[in-house]
Order: C-alpha cells, then sequence, then structure tokens
C-alpha cells in the first residue's frame, strides 16, 4: 500500500512498471542496459482512487494520460534504474497527492466600501488636478 495522502492510497499491484533503454548520459552502458522506467497507472479502473479524485486526476495528467484513462509516467533522468524506478513512483504519488487535495472554495463577490469610493474618486480628483496645471496659463 502506497500512502498518498489526503485520505487516499493505492495499492502497489494496480502499478505495471516496464523498462526501455534511455537517452542521455551513461556512457557505453547506454548501448546495453535498459535503465528507463515507463510507469502506468489505470486510473479510470482504480478502486482505490475516489471519483472526485479519479475526475482531477485524469484532468491535471494532461499528455500524460491516455484515452483509455491510463497515467504513463517515464522517468530516464538518473543512470541507474533503482534512482529512475523511484523517481517514476515519487512524480505519480505527487501527481495523485495534488489531485487529492480539495479545490479551493470559490471566491465570493463583495461590494467596495463607501471608504474605498471616496478614497479612489479623491485620488482620481487630485491626479486630475495635477495633470490640469501642468498645461498653459488660461490667459495666454
Amino acid at each position: 500500500m502506497i500512502e498518498v495522502g489526503h485520505g487516499v492510497s493505492i495499492r502497489e499491484d494496480e502499478l505495471r512498471e516496464s523498462f526501455l533503454r534511455a537517452s542521455g548520459p551513461g556512457g557505453q552502458n547506454v548501448n546495453k542496459l535498459e535503465t528507463a522506467v515507463q510507469l502506468r497507472f489505470d486510473a479510470r479502473n482504480s478502486p482505490s482512487l475516489p471519483d472526485a479524485v479519479r475526475a482531477r486526476l485524469l484532468r491535471m495528467a494532461g499528455h500524460r494520460a491516455t484515452l483509455a484513462g491510463e497515467i504513463v509516467i517515464t522517468a530516464q533522468r538518473f543512470r541507474t534504474r533503482e534512482r529512475n524506478r523511484d523517481d517514476a513512483l515519487g512524480r505519480l504519488v505527487a501527481l495523485i497527492r495534488e489531485a487529492a487535495a480539495p479545490p479551493p472554495p470559490k471566491r465570493r463577490a463583495t461590494r467596495p466600501t463607501l471608504g474605498s469610493k471616496v478614497r479612489r474618486l479623491e485620488g482620481k480628483a487630485r491626479r486630475s488636478d495635477t495633470k490640469r496645471l501642468r498645461g498653459r496659463p488660461a490667459g495666454d
């Protein structure tokens, strides 16, 4: 069981990982070893996720989500398979944690106070006087 937070946890058997050859640093090993990790999580059919979290997760995943509702994360930042596995899992957990956080409440519109209206109009009047006094005198 992987604890995500906000009351959400996922089972490890819901994750599938495959290994592929990574691009980038690694010397001759880059042509021989499969150190990159592709982590797949079927979010649409996961029994661990509440419906609201599932919908937010698929929306937030963007291009990482397939049409079938599977989230695919590829990690190839490091030279070892173990560090790439940890990186991919950490990125998935961070994405689920962000989706599990409840959205902030909608802003309720308020009306400006009388004092703020008066201050705004006084400031406009001062600015208007300043600009008017910069012009040519009236008698010219």
